[in-house]
């Protein structure tokens, strides 16, 4: 017979799982959706700095490379040297060639110009001499001519005196006018010949004093007018000489200036140092000793690492009360309180790039908050260094948890992380115990097996976050 008891039970088992099972569901999705709008937690955090992207000035090859990650620089440190020794120097030789022509040509410019001022000196001197030679004979013609009047004078004044008696003669009828027609006509030819004289005189001063003048005019100074005319025709040319001069002088140093310049830019294409803008740590090398690099390519990253900040991920709703001068806990690394800074609805690529590690994506309806650290505990938060990230020395890249002061809902990824390291330490404590009381027998221990170690407790849930790898 069946028991009626157990026909009313089964029902209430049922219903009772049934609810047990709906209210685990509704629990977990209230914890899944309604913590993360309003948590003042967020695990979602990573501490980050601003980075420096060195570049190579010059494209050549890597000779050296002074710098590993990790490792401090300060500013002015180098990091690389690079060289270059494929120079093209075609334009270097273009322009020497350039400077060469127009030094030759400077150099027969100017000796075309002292050929000319020389000629011209000589020139001027057989002037001068010529020139005071005509100047003594014109003034022995001229005293000549003085002479030659003077006579005129004499000789014409005898004759009026001759010409005046014989008229007396006539006029008192005792000669006749024959006899006065040939004394009137030397008398005039006298006076004509006079004239002549004073007239040659006259064109002797004329000409001396044109001579002294620098005009040449005349049969005589015919000579000197052509030697003065050739000693202008070669100063013109040797005035253009100097001209010429000039304007090659301003050629030869402007070609001398480019040279110098172009000199300097492959002197610095040649070989050049990457050197560091700044204190800070090594994150990256980009390039290997050897490799060829082109200018403008990405050498090395130096971080600073005295401007870390965390960047943290909360819900918008959360807005109002992570504004700028909030406190902060950090959980996670080597400082331990922080301060809001900034608040930043969405990132860029271009901003991710000045910065060590890129900003954590997003989800809709999420922000950033910018958190300065107040300081740093080294003693109560250690650091773990990895291989996987050079910028580890300094906690860039590390995930840490943000909780807002004095907040009262907490993030549920924090909390059932926490709750499963509870339970993996309980865990580990009872295999420890299984451990102790089943030592491993002697059998076993011949046979080289034993019992897979348990793992160790995790005091900290945040030992387990790994550091991101630098970009």
């Amino acid at each position: 017979m069946s028991n009626p008891s157990s026909g009313q039970r089964h029902p209430a088992i049922l219903r009772v799982s049934a609810i047990g099972v709906a209210g685990l569901l509704s629990a977990l999705m209230v914890t899944a959706v309604a913590p993360p709008i309003t948590a003042d937690q967020s695990d979602r955090a990573v501490v980050n700095a601003p980075v420096t992207l060195l570049t190579a000035p010059i494209g050549g090859e890597i000779d050296t490379v002074t710098a590993l990650p990790g490792h401090d620089v300060r500013d002015g440190d180098r990091l690389a040297q690079i060289s270059n020794p494929r120079l093209d120097r075609s334009t270097l030789i273009s322009l020497e060639e350039k400077s060469s022509d127009a030094r030759q040509k400077l150099d027969a410019t100017r000796a075309k110009g002292a050929s000319d001022r020389a000629y011209v000196a000589s020139l001027e001197a057989e002037l001068a001499s010529q020139t005071e030679q005509l100047k003594m004979q014109f003034q022995s013609q001229i005293e000549e001519l003085r002479a030659r009047v003077s006579q005129s004078n004499a000789q014409s004044g005898e004759k009026k005196v001759l010409v005046d008696r014989q008229s007396n003669m006539v006029t008192r009828n005792t000669a006749s006018m024959d006899m006065l027609r040939p004394t009137t006509q030397q008398y005039a030819a006298a006076m004509h010949n006079a004239d002549a004289e004073r007239a040659k005189l006259n064109q002797k001063i004329a000409q001396l004093n044109a001579l002294n003048g620098g005009i040449y005019v005349g049969e005589e100074l015919v000579v000197l007018n052509n030697l003065a005319q050739k000693r202008r025709d070669i100063d013109l040319d040797a005035q253009r000489m100097e001209i010429e001069e000039r304007q090659q002088s301003a050629v030869l140093g402007d070609l001398e200036r480019l040279i110098d310049t172009e000199q300097k830019r492959l002197a610095s294409l040649e070989g050049a140092d990457v050197l560091s803008r700044g204190s800070g740590k090594v994150l990256t090398i980009g390039a290997a000793m050897g490799r060829h690099v082109s200018a403008g390519d990405t050498i090395s990253s130096v971080v600073d690492c005295d401007k870390r900040f965390v960047v943290a991920i909360f819900s918008y709703r959360q807005g109002q009360n992570m504004m700028p001068g909030t406190r902060v806990r950090i959980d996670g690394s080597t400082f331990r309180t922080g301060i809001v800074s900034a608040v930043l609805p969405k990132t860029s690529d271009k901003v991710d790039e000045r910065f060590a590690v890129p900003f954590p994506q997003t989800e809709r309806r999420e922000l950033y908050a910018i958190i300065t650290p107040e300081g740093a505990n080294e003693a109560d938060a250690p650091v773990q260094e990895t291989q996987a990230s050079d910028a580890a020395a300094c906690a860039v890249g590390q995930w840490v948890t943000v909780t807002r002061d004095n907040g009262v809902v907490p993030s549920m990824s924090v909390t059932w992380r926490r709750i499963g390291n509870l339970m993996a330490s309980w865990a580990h404590d009872d295999n420890s115990e299984t451990a102790q009381s089943h030592p491993i027998d002697a059998d076993t221990r011949r046979s080289g097996m034993a019992q897979p170690e348990a793992p160790k407790a995790d005091e900290n849930w945040w030992s387990r976050t790994g550091t991101l790898v630098s970009r």
